[in-house]
């Protein structure tokens, strides 16, 4: 009879301790050289019981899928906005065209389609995607409007590595959120409570054997400081641009905004246990976002400097064929040596209470706001930099640039740890110590994709310090024969045929050595309806999704950026 009521009593216990928890979700996977992308006004049951919470996503309620793309495809996107805003999506970490980037240049309005296309260049990494329209990026990605990336290569397949997705292979972003009494999110810097893919007090079955986690920080501000509960290490596999030299062993990892981090952990013979992945960040210092102990105010959260969980793991039976070894290799990374540097670009990172911002507190690059019409920088192409961030900001920043990634050569002088000695697209600049200046320096090579209309971005990768303007930009040039400086202005006349069109339109050029470097097609009132970056034009202009009417197609010329118009009809 005692067993029983033991048996009974653990059984009531176990159910209370789980009824705390909700099964993670893991995003739905697209894959092959087309994506259909649907941005959308939605709702989803965030929160148990009431009111649903008023979200935005892609193809889904909250968030959107994980694309898997191969190195070595052309990969086309077609973006649909849906929603009631403009917008536009950012390939985060993605070598690729500025004029495919979806940084704040490529605004989509509503209901229109955007088609960009590139090759896949980047190394086997997570990567991820996101709105980046200039001062709304906050409010956009608070509504859940983004996803991850998987890019494979060949290298990262031959290694024995966990990739079974959603099993062995766990995707994770980490977010928090601030709710009102009606369950409805809050636009603010920090949560009160943890998300983690869009889920609160997530739990996840896990299998007894090596687990391979692809952490992304898509936290508004707040960093993480991983660990787990029971003080287990775990190892570094990967950072933002792909896979290091060697797993590096840790029991802590500081992981800021934008960030991606992939660890292996062993949980091999460890079947019927759990463990807690947490955030101790009650270890973080005041000036890193979320070591603050903010209790009111507009950064006020119930989280600040605190240790919380962020995913409680159910260890069960382990799959057919497990990996149960930390694998001692992985890749031979060449990185970039400082002695090639062409030039050292300086950087400031700066406080400010003034110069127009309209913030609660906001911090400047370059002693000045973000502008449009200013380019920071003209980066020759083929040129290998240095770039020195020298900030004497007292707040740490996340610093984000587009176009490349880059190695990390010194923090205040010191090497990185091996677990930043990779290929990273987002550095921390640490707030500086007393009255010294913090100094960062990495190294990147700017050898493609010259572009004299398209600027590439760098930033804080804080949305809110993103939206008040810490926010520069930099145009990769070329002074070749053919390249975006060539003054030759040759005859830009087109026709289009046939016309009235029913699903294809083709356009005539006079001269044929004409290329297309952008395509908008505009409704007779003027909304845009499809935008077209350097399209390739021999199979035509797909423009069946159109409703029958008359059309404006407005084309910019490649080598001039001249633009001309032409009217047609849709049958």
């Amino acid at each position: 009879m005692k067993k029983v009521f033991f048996i009974l009593n653990f059984l009531i216990i176990f159910t209370s301790v789980n009824a705390q928890y909700n099964t993670l979700w893991i995003p739905d996977t697209l894959s092959g050289t087309t994506f259909n992308l649907n941005i959308k006004d939605t709702f989803a049951q965030i929160v148990k019981t009431g009111n649903q919470t008023i979200t935005g996503g892609i193809n889904n309620k909250f968030w959107g899928p994980t694309l898997f793309l191969n190195k070595g495809d052309v990969v086309h996107m077609n973006v649909k906005n849906s929603t009631n805003d403009s917008t536009t999506i950012h390939w985060h970490g993605m070598h690729l065209p500025a004029v495919m980037d979806g940084g704040p240049y490529q605004v989509i309005p509503p209901g229109t389609l955007w088609q960009p296309y590139w090759t896949v260049n980047n190394n086997a990494a997570t990567y991820w995607y996101h709105p980046h329209l200039h001062e709304m990026t906050m409010d956009q990605i608070t509504k859940g409007i983004g996803g991850l990336i998987i890019v494979r290569d060949q290298v990262e397949a031959a290694l024995p590595l966990p990739r079974k997705y959603g099993v062995d292979d766990i995707p994770l972003v980490l977010t928090d959120r601030k709710f009102s009494t009606s369950n409805q999110f809050t636009v603010a810097p920090y949560g009160d409570s943890m998300l983690t893919n869009g889920v609160l007090r997530a739990q996840f079955n896990v299998p007894a054997q090596v687990l391979r986690f692809r952490v992304l920080n898509g936290a508004i501000e707040r960093s993480y400081n991983l660990g787990f509960s029971d003080g287990r290490s775990f190892y570094v596999i990967a950072s933002d641009g792909g896979l290091l030299n060697a797993p590096v062993s840790v029991t802590k990892y500081l992981i800021h905004a934008g960030e991606r981090v992939e660890i292996l952990v062993n949980c091999s013979g460890q079947s019927g246990t759990s463990v807690d992945l947490k955030a101790y960040n009650s270890l973080l210092g005041n000036f890193v976002a979320g070591g603050e102990n903010f209790v009111t105010g507009p950064f006020g959260n119930a989280l600040g400097k605190k240790d919380f969980n962020i995913l409680h793991l159910n260890i069960g039976a382990p799959t057919n064929n497990p990996i149960n070894v930390i694998p001692t290799a992985l890749v031979n990374n060449t990185l970039l040596n400082a002695a090639s540097a062409t030039v050292t670009r300086q950087l400031t990172i700066t406080d400010s209470a003034g110069a127009g911002a309209t913030g609660p507190n906001y911090f400047v690059l370059n002693h000045h706001l973000f502008k449009y019409n200013k380019n920071d920088y003209q980066v020759p192409l083929n040129n290998t930099e240095i770039w020195e961030i020298t900030s004497s900001s007292i707040f740490g920043h996340p610093f984000h640039i587009h176009d490349v990634e880059f190695n990390i050569i010194s923090v205040n002088g010191v090497a990185p740890v091996a677990a930043q000695a990779g290929w990273k697209d987002v550095v921390f600049i640490p707030g500086k110590t007393g009255n010294t200046s913090t100094v960062v320096k990495f190294i990147a090579k700017f050898d493609d994709f010259a572009d004299s209309l398209h600027p590439f971005m760098f930033h804080c990768h804080i949305s809110l310090h993103e939206d008040e303007g810490m926010m520069g930009q930099f145009i990769v040039t070329s002074n070749t024969p053919n390249g975006i400086n060539d003054s030759h202005d040759p005859t830009t006349d087109f026709s289009l045929y046939p016309n009235p069109a029913n699903q294809k339109l083709f356009i005539a050029f006079q001269n044929t050595d004409i290329k297309a470097y952008y395509i908008k097609i505009n409704s007779a009132v003027g909304r845009t309806m499809l935008m077209l970056p350097s399209p390739v034009l021999q199979n035509g202009i797909d423009i069946s999704s159109l409703a029958s009417g008359i059309y404006y197609l407005q084309l910019t010329d490649d080598k001039t950026k001249n633009v001309i118009t032409k009217k047609f009809i849709k049958n």
